[in-house]
């Protein structure tokens, strides 16, 4: 007899003002499996979690759980009917302990009434030993590692009594040997026959931990298919609707005058006498392991960050930089990491941030030539295929991969001539990856230098001229093109 899903969505439907965000789509998903599930950013991924959860109503279709026809009316009714997920802003209270978070909202008590701290923090740890994340269930989130976070996190929704889990960009933020600690907590949940639902970019770990994928493609669902059946190729056609050969093909160009020049940059107990070159025309990588200093190189030079000692040199004239904005008037434009909370004004439209960093240059008397500001907006949308009604809609309603794409339309509006990519495509889907490689292919055409930092090693690798590998804060070693092998640079990021 066939198991019963424990999820099953028919024929869902969603609208927005302009936007079908999900069209006539099914779903279905059983106890003690990992479906996938994969499209290009504005395919629905985000609005049919969002229905599952509680955060959005449906306009159309049907929602079964355990073979029962639900509504979700928001999000506490979802948890009761035991659907979590795990976000790539993970929804923590970061100032309360790991046990605090576990059992906010319903401690238990003693007869006396007070808060029964021995059974919280046993409760906890026991769970967590369960899925072998080993940490003090009395430390305060604030002081765990991003990594640590998210494996809490996850640990709290089993605590829950979740019988379905939404993983969310899961590996956004982990090194590789964290990812392996994270695949082995989803294999434990699915032993348990727990559901996953898998949502992720990097679709090699689609291959790695999922029995199952659907695609999903302009709010339509594409097909479902057994990961076994499938391969990356065939996921990528049925996303984009066309065939994606060689993700990293650029061309690469001949290089011109030093733009960049730095040496000896160093801050106490972060880096440690860095330095390196960049020319004109040239993508020059930064890889390293989690906690290597890649960011705080760019965010030292860019001016985010103090230094104690160290030169930086640009065309050819040492330079003091001591803030973001002696940067931009130099020619530097920098992609954060952390693009929410450091390139966006999200509260503000599209019209708005690209034109952020220079309304001077459209402006006369003090006085923004609106006609201007909309034309260039008008025409990074166009240029960047960003998914939008309208420019004047609001960067927060933006998917990731669209926001990502805003922020390069502010820099490339700055006309600057050294653009810094901090994880550029993290959260971006494959058709949208390799917009942004050409649009960094043509940069260098045009003679701009771009510093790549990534965590995955076939991107850097495929895309970068040189790398420099850095490991605990200093540089280990700078790699030519043609050197270019994955055991090495590992090695150098070990420190051996």
């Amino acid at each position: 007899m066939e198991a019963r899903p424990f999820l099953e969505m028919r024929g869902i439907s969603k609208q927005f003002p302009g936007v079908k965000a999900l069209d006539k789509v099914d779903l279905t998903v059983y106890p003690g499996e990992v479906h996938a599930l994969v499209g290009e950013n504005g395919a629905g991924k985000s609005t049919i979690i969002k229905i599952i959860m509680g955060v959005y109503q449906k306009d159309e279709g049907s929602i079964s759980l355990d073979g029962t026809e639900v509504d979700i009316p928001n999000v506490i009714e979802a948890g009761k009917m035991g659907l979590a997920a795990v976000y790539q802003d993970l929804t923590l209270a970061h100032h309360l302990s790991i046990g605090e978070n576990f059992f906010m909202g319903q401690f238990p008590r003693k007869k006396n009434g007070l808060i029964d701290w021995d059974y919280v923090y046993t409760k906890t740890e026991e769970t967590l030993k369960a899925l072998n994340v080993d940490v003090n269930p009395r430390l305060k989130i604030t002081e765990l590692s991003p990594a640590m976070q998210e494996m809490v996190a996850i640990a709290k929704t089993v605590h829950k009594k979740a019988k379905l889990i939404i993983f969310d960009e899961p590996t956004a933020l982990l090194s590789n040997e964290e990812v392996v600690i994270l695949f082995e907590i989803i294999r434990k949940l699915k032993e348990s026959g727990i559901s996953v639902i898998y949502i992720s970019h990097r679709l090699e770990e689609i291959f790695s931990v999922c029995d199952n994928v659907s695609v999903l493609k302009d709010g339509k669902h594409v097909k479902t298919l057994p990961v076994s059946k499938t391969n990356q190729d065939e996921l990528i056609s049925l996303m984009v609707g066309r065939d994606l050969t060689d993700m990293y093909n650029i061309d690469h160009f001949p290089k011109g005058e030093e733009l960049l020049k730095v040496e000896n940059l160093s801050r106490t107990k972060v880096l440690k006498d860095i330095s390196f070159s960049v020319k004109q025309g040239e993508i020059f990588g930064l890889f390293g392991l989690v906690g290597s200093g890649r960011t705080e190189v760019v965010r030292a030079i860019y001016g985010a960050d103090p230094i104690d000692g160290g030169q930086v040199y640009f065309k050819g004239n040492p330079v003091k930089i001591k803030h973001p904005s002696q940067a931009i008037s130099l020619g530097i434009g920098l992609l954060p990491e952390d693009r929410k909370h450091q390139g966006l004004a999200l509260a503000q439209t599209i019209n708005h941030n690209i034109n952020l960093a220079s309304y001077k240059a459209i402006s006369r008397f003090s006085f923004v030539q609106g006609k201007k500001e909309r034309a260039r907006s008008e025409d990074s949308v166009k240029r960047l295929r960003i998914k939008t009604p309208s420019i004047h809609q609001y960067v927060r309603n933006l998917s990731g991969g669209n926001q990502q794409k805003v922020i390069i339309a502010k820099w490339l509006c700055c006309e600057s001539n050294l653009f810094i990519f901090d994880e550029p495509t993290v959260g971006i889907d494959v058709g949208a990856k390799q917009e942004i490689y050409k649009l960094i292919e043509e940069l260098t055409r045009e003679g701009h230098a771009v510093i790549l930092i990534s965590s995955y090693l076939p991107e850097v690798m495929g895309l970068s001229d040189r790398i420099g590998v850095l490991h605990e804060g200093s540089m280990a070693h700078v790699v030519d093109r043609e050197d270019f092998k994955e055991e090495t640079l590992l090695r150098y990021a070990s420190g051996l």
